[in-house]
């Protein structure tokens, strides 16, 4: 059995002291794939680091995308920055994008510009995008159904999705993939449940996002690829599926959500 990370932050400097060992338990969890998500939107831009652990790693693939929260920084420096990242054949989706008015680290206005503007190059460049929607799901459902509506939404995965079953649906309609974090493990988490059991398996994946919220029972640690495995356990556990049909089926999901 193999799993994929759909999601991952490895150039972030919460891995700089210890990333060979963080490598080798996530080798030795069987967890053998890896999305390795930059922002050259960054105030202290990662995606140089990013790209460095993917070319070092076979069977990882580079994401790279400006996040809601450094939206502010948006412009033409950063837009020309982002398309060479995206012309790499490493870099194989645009992400993570989309809006957070939980934080609101950026104006709302930049992050809607960016937002726009990063899912008209995902059509540009026929690329999937992965995202960000945070308190937000609202004003993003009706961007996204008003552009599916009109042939121009790029196909694309929900990353760490935490919203309802009845949210869920209105994603999937529009051809989007679920991405589950270590979330669905916790205790809180009544109504992912519902996400978890009822997602079809062909539009399922399974991410850490890590180094944030661990799944149970690691909660309270930095996360880390490896925990991956307990989200696919949980969710497993929530399907009533054969582990290992469930992580081929997952795996080559994360392939194809990703070309």
């Amino acid at each position: 059995m193999k799993l994929f990370d759909s999601h991952a932050h490895l150039a972030s400097e919460r891995f700089a002291e210890d990333l060979p060992d963080v490598l080798a338990r996530m080798r030795e969890a069987n967890v053998l794939g890896c999305m390795v998500m930059c922002d050259p939107g960054d105030d202290e831009p990662d995606h140089e680091r990013a790209l460095e652990i993917v070319r070092q790693n076979p069977g990882f693939r580079l994401a790279a995308g400006v996040h809601p929260h450094n939206a502010r920084n948006w412009g033409e420096e950063r837009e020309k920055t982002l398309r060479a990242l995206l012309a790499l054949p490493e870099c194989t989706s645009l992400g993570e994008i989309g809006l957070d008015y939980h934080y609101d680290f950026s104006p709302r206005e930049k992050q809607r510009e960016a937002f726009a503007r990063q899912l008209d190059m995902a059509l540009e460049l026929d690329m999937p995008v992965q995202l960000h929607i945070r308190e937000a799901h609202g004003e993003a459902m009706a961007i996204m159904q008003e552009r599916h509506k009109a042939g121009r939404l790029p196909r694309g995965i929900m990353h760490c999705f935490s919203g309802s079953w009845e949210t869920a649906k209105v994603y999937l309609k529009m051809g989007y993939y679920i991405s589950l974090s270590g979330v669905v493990t916790f205790k809180n988490a009544n109504k992912l449940l519902d996400v978890a059991r009822n997602t079809p398996a062909d539009r399922l994946l399974v991410e850490t996002d890590c180094p944030y919220m661990a799944p149970v029972p690691m909660r309270g640690n930095r996360n880390e690829p490896a925990f991956v495995r307990y989200t696919f356990e949980r969710v497993a556990e929530l399907r009533g599926a054969d582990p290992e049909q469930l992580a081929e089926t997952l795996w080559e999901n994360t392939i194809r959500a990703n070309s």
